[in-house]
């Protein structure tokens, strides 16, 4: 416990003024394509040579600082070496993880479990940046994505490590295929993992750029400071390597919803993608057992999930609807099917008596 009286009072200290701070969880949302990775590695190679950010402030870090990368879906010496050269990091300055110790020997890492050896090394290299790229690859499979519980434990330690260290931690999420009223509501998983955050960023399509080249990053969610303006950005080849890079061209008058408004009226047609993530949201809420009606709804909304998709995905999988309790007192439930029972072989004629 903590009398308040007794604790010392401190300011905000920012990675990217505005948009990333450190010691805090920061979110970053976005379709694939879009380049979240290389924005990110862009961010990265910054930090490692001390460079000004994209909107050429220079946040708390006084001089180049170390950061270590979980980037799960890009290979390391073909994809995320180039990116950081095109983006002039000091290479000597980044860490990739790629395995953790554990008792069978070396693994991937997975959260929360292997927190302890990602704060180590993020402590042994005096990191000021963590990357967690995409945030889906690293969760264990005992933490359910969609359930709030689950997620938040999954994330404590990370928020912890933050705090204490001083670490920028940054994750990156896919949005998810359906629409949603709130920008908040898009990335993939549980509403729990951006209410974790205490910064959301969004990556999109410029929908004022006809040529369909422009990029936004808007800010979605800023609980320590007033929302950062959007910045436009491109991708376009490194004169010198096999890899793109990032070039910013400065503020623009975006929001969220702006950005979000072509896909959410297009999603008025679910489609099979968005089918099969109803799918797998009702596998993974469903796998301990019945669930109440209103908290699969609940759930199902903060993951993205259309209700219209939701009722596809419960006839296409036969989920169960059951009673219990009687008079006032009943409510309803959903559970997935049982397995087909297994059939045993018939015995071959000669083996049966006479």
């Amino acid at each position: 416990m903590l009398r308040l009286a007794e604790v010392a009072p401190r300011a905000v200290r920012w990675l990217w003024p505005g948009r990333v701070p450190l010691g805090k969880l920061t979110v970053l949302d976005g379709d694939p394509g879009l380049g979240k990775s290389t924005v990110v590695l862009d961010l990265a190679a910054r930090v490692s040579r001390g460079a000004p950010l994209p909107d050429d402030s220079l946040g708390d870090l006084r001089g180049a600082a170390s950061v270590v990368l979980l980037c799960d879906e890009d290979g390391i010496a073909d994809t995320v070496r180039p990116r950081l050269e095109a983006a002039g990091a000091d290479l000597t300055r980044v860490v990739a993880v790629t395995a953790v110790p554990g008792p069978r020997g070396l693994h991937p890492p997975r959260l929360p479990f292997d927190s302890l050896a990602i704060i180590r090394i993020v402590n042994a290299h005096a990191a000021r940046l963590l990357v967690v790229d995409p945030l889906m690859a690293y969760l264990d499979a005992a933490v359910t994505a969609y359930r709030d519980q689950t997620v938040r434990a999954a994330l404590a330690p990370l928020t912890l490590l933050a705090d204490r260290a001083g670490v920028a931690v940054v994750v990156v999420r896919h949005l998810t295929k359906t629409g949603a009223a709130s920008s908040l509501y898009r990335g993939g998983g549980s509403i729990g993992i951006i209410a974790a955050a205490r910064s959301g960023l969004l990556v999109a399509l410029d929908p004022h750029d006809p040529t369909g080249q422009r990029r936004v990053l808007a800010t979605t969610k800023g609980n320590l400071a007033q929302p950062a303006p959007a910045l436009v950005y491109t991708l376009e080849a490194s004169p010198t390597l096999p890899a793109p890079r990032v070039v910013w061209h400065g503020p623009a008058d975006r929001t969220p919803s702006e950005l979000l408004a072509p896909r959410r009226a297009h999603s008025a047609r679910p489609d099979r993608d968005a089918l099969r993530q109803a799918e797998a949201f009702l596998r993974a809420f469903l796998a301990d057992g019945p669930q109440p009606v209103p908290a699969v709804l609940a759930a199902a909304c903060a993951a993205g999930v259309a209700p219209i998709t939701l009722r596809r995905a419960k006839r296409a999988l036969g989920v169960v609807p059951q009673k219990s309790g009687f008079g006032a007192g009943c409510g309803w439930h959903w559970a997935l099917p049982p397995p087909p029972p297994t059939t045993e072989a018939a015995p071959h004629p000669a083996s049966r008596g006479s």
